[in-house]
């Protein structure tokens, strides 16, 4: 398939023909879903914890003696029963990270890809570069194309003044190719790549 490039003033640069095997599959949530989820559950600090009943400080003295009061038989007030007591089961520290198969990822990426292709989200932008880090002319450029929430993919090296420009941005990723994902590409409305990321993209999948 062949897509309209464009220059960042929003002239007409040419086009670039897409693979199908990258750009024409038919997209598949399921597949989508299980890598969003693998993503999300790597970047889970897991920091979360709630102290055990040997964690809390407080007397681990009986409450009364065993037997003549009428009421039940407790031993310590850390007893996760008790106000102030240990949590029972509680959070732990832990990992939340769990395995996906490589070739599950590369393919969950393609999808990705597709999806925004078939819903015609997806601009080809022949150079991302800026002459100054002005944020206020590249707003005025984005506005332009009718970006309000997009992603853009460089190649291998950002231009320092668009990455400057682009950052302060609302709802405006910019990101090296090598940092193309399933999550950025769906959590944003718009897909933008500079020619250089889609010829990378076609001999990373080649």
């Amino acid at each position: 398939m062949e897509l309209n490039v464009k220059t960042l003033e929003g002239k007409d640069a040419g086009k670039v023909s897409l693979s199908d095997e990258i750009f024409g599959l038919e997209p598949r949530e399921d597949i989508l879903a299980r890598v969003i989820r693998w993503q999300l559950a790597k970047k889970q600090q897991g920091t979360h914890k709630a102290k055990g009943r040997a964690e809390v400080s407080r007397t681990g003295a009986k409450m009364y003696k065993q037997k003549g009061t009428g009421r039940a038989r407790h031993h310590s007030a850390r007893a996760p029963q008790f106000r102030g007591g240990g949590k029972a089961h509680g959070p732990v520290v832990r990992s939340h990270e769990h395995d996906l198969p490589k070739k599950v990822r590369a393919l969950g990426l393609r999808h990705a890809l597709s999806a925004k292709i078939k819903a015609d989200d997806v601009i080809v932008i022949d150079n991302l570069v800026a002459a100054e880090a002005k944020t206020k002319v590249l707003a005025s450029a984005f506005e332009t194309l009718g970006l309000t929430n997009a992603l853009f993919i460089g190649g291998a090296e950002l231009d320092g003044n668009f990455k400057l420009a682009a950052q302060n941005i609302p709802n405006i990723d910019v990101l090296p190719i090598q940092g193309i994902n399933v999550y950025d590409i769906v959590r944003r409305g718009k897909l933008v790549l500079s020619k250089a990321a889609v010829e990378a993209l076609e001999e990373r999948f080649k």
